[in-house]
């Protein structure tokens, strides 16, 4: 069977402000920005990997989300446990340091795992976790 991940989706709350993060502070490429009725998506995604990307949404725009599902939401994201996604990277150190200058929220410098790898963990402006494995 041939299936790859095509597109994994995380909230945002500023879609100015993950756009900066995701193209200015990590580098990723823009593929689409998209706005529709006040709300906006943002499809980004690493350079040289064209078909893999990231869907920057509005929280809870499906419209069968309710109310009080969509204050959960709120709640999740502004404490940091609603998302988050695993990247990969052969230059650990020298990627936190582009978080860093960048001014990402810092969760956890570069670290070995006791579970065998090595990474480091940051947010993005929404709050998602954003955690990077450093590949051998």
């Amino acid at each position: 069977m041939d299936i790859s991940i095509h597109a994994s989706f995380l909230p945002h709350d500023d879609p100015d402000a993950s756009l900066a993060f995701y193209r200015d502070t990590l580098g990723f490429e823009v593929r689409d920005d998209v706005g529709y009725d006040g709300i906006r998506w943002i499809t980004v995604g690493p350079a040289g990997q064209p078909s893999t990307s990231i869907v920057l949404e509005p929280p809870a725009a499906d419209p069968g989300v309710t109310a009080e599902e969509r204050r959960t939401i709120v709640e999740m994201m502004a404490k940091g446990t609603y998302a988050g996604i695993v990247l990969a990277t052969t230059d650990l150190d020298g990627t936190f340091a582009r978080l860093r200058a960048g001014g990402a929220e810092i969760v956890q410098e570069p670290t070995e795992q006791p579970y065998g790898v090595r990474d480091c963990a940051v947010r993005d402006p929404a709050g998602n976790l954003i955690r990077i494995q450093e590949l051998a």
